[in-house]
């Protein structure tokens, strides 16, 4: 199973909450459709069609059971050209029922931080994902030390206080 995958079932199978901490300036930087975006392609907010695929549907159908499903990113200022494309396609995750927020990481110098980014289900399955240096995804990692799954936990929620909702943050 591919980490994707991974994420997809843990996401399915979640009953209360999915939360997702994202803490790095680049990812699959190799992906074609942010070499669209740097050529100019923007997203249709009109177009549902063009945008729409399994992973939105996959949150609308978690958020219609009920599960709440929050994105933090942790960002550096001034932001890099992946995170400024991130906040230009973060609609149609808003639109699925994501709740996706932003913190500045000038601001998370004095928090207690995971080394990775994780998705944390329902507080009881920890998901951690390994990057390479170029942002390249290449595996998740499940871990079932309690400790690191508190610690995570309560790294979330240090950072949800802090960030600033997607409609209320402007990209430096």
């Amino acid at each position: 199973m591919t980490p994707a995958e991974r994420v997809d079932e843990a996401l399915r199978r979640c009953r209360r909450s999915a939360l997702h901490l994202e803490m790095r300036d680049g990812y699959m930087l190799d992906d074609p459709d942010y070499h669209a975006w740097q050529a100019g392609h923007r997203l249709d907010p009109e177009d549902r069609s063009s945008w729409w695929r399994p992973w939105l549907q996959n949150i609308a159908d978690v958020v219609a059971r009920g599960v709440e499903v929050r994105r933090a990113r942790i960002v550096s200022e001034p932001i890099s050209n992946y995170i400024r494309y991130e906040y230009d396609i973060t609609f149609p995750n808003l639109r699925a029922g994501e709740e996706v927020r932003w913190l500045p990481r000038r601001r998370a110098s004095d928090l207690a931080l995971p080394g990775n980014d994780f998705w944390l289900f329902d507080g009881e399955v920890l998901l951690i994902n390994h990057f390479s240096g170029e942002g390249d995804w290449l595996d998740v990692e499940h871990v079932t030390d309690l400790e690191v799954i508190k610690f995570s936990a309560e790294a979330f929620e240090a950072v949800w206080r802090r960030a600033i909702p997607h409609d209320q943050y402007q990209p430096a």
